[in-house]
């Protein structure tokens, strides 16, 4: 199991798919992560394909 960037709990941004909204991330393994979005749900994200953003929660 490699680690990951990302910690549960962050909050994160999806450069490309602004309309999603703040994210929370649920589990990091390696590249896979798996963030809960505020308007697209549950997705799993490739960290080496899609470059997330650190955000703050509000």
């Amino acid at each position: 199991m490699t680690r990951s960037e990302f910690e549960p709990g962050q909050y994160v941004r999806h450069p490309q798919k602004p309309e999603w909204g703040l994210g929370q991330v649920q589990s990091a393994i390696g590249h896979r992560v798996t963030v809960m979005f505020e308007h697209a749900g549950k997705v799993l994200i490739d960290t080496s394909v899609v470059v997330l953003e650190l955000a703050r929660a509000f």
